[in-house]
């Protein structure tokens, strides 16, 4: 009777043991690059599905005028808490969650302050916006230290009052779509 009591207990640690749920890492430090820009981030976990990212960066942006094509460079400042929901299903699969390895959902706040580092033309001034797109995306490792990551979604941006400045309307859609590079510490 001992005997088989002691199986039994030890089949149940070892099924309690695998019914453990797979978690986002407590934290996450990296850098990553992309067509338009240069950022530094850290995710946090908050639960075991969801983490926080801040992120420091810089921005790019190109467009065409009359007969010149113009360039700015300014900083921006991201606040995205993401909910990764399929980390189960990727380790029942046998795939990498590590770094954060999976499918998201986030909702990202980015803030562009008025610093302007570089532009083409002395004549532009950055007018700060703050914007808040919902998010899809996905991240994957490649090997131990690189990942890349990529994302899509449609939100609201507000630009804020510039002084000597008209703004057709202060408030417009915004558009999340990045694709990224980066390396993990």
């Amino acid at each position: 009777m001992k005997k088989t009591l002691l199986t039994v207990i030890i089949c149940a640690f070892t099924l309690l043991a695998k019914a453990q749920d797979a978690s986002v890492e407590k934290s996450v430090f990296g850098i990553q690059t992309g067509p338009i820009g240069l950022w530094v981030h850290n995710e946090s976990r908050l639960s075991n599905k969801i983490a926080l990212r801040s992120e420091v960066g810089l921005d790019a942006s190109f467009w065409s005028g009359y007969n010149s094509t113009d360039f700015i460079l300014g900083m921006v400042i991201s606040i995205e808490p993401k909910w990764y929901y399929n980390l189960n299903k990727r380790k029942d699969k046998s795939k990498r969650i590590d770094g954060n390895s999976g499918n998201f959902i986030s909702l990202k706040t980015s803030f562009h302050p008025d610093i302007l580092l570089a532009s083409s033309n002395d004549n532009i001034n950055l007018v700060s916006d703050l914007t808040i797109i919902p998010t899809w995306g996905i991240r994957r490792n490649i090997g131990n230290h690189f990942n890349y990551e990529a994302g899509f979604g449609i939100g609201y941006i507000h630009y804020f009052n510039y002084e000597n400045l008209n703004i057709i309307g202060e408030s417009d859609v915004g558009v999340n779509l990045h694709l990224r590079i980066g390396y993990k510490f």
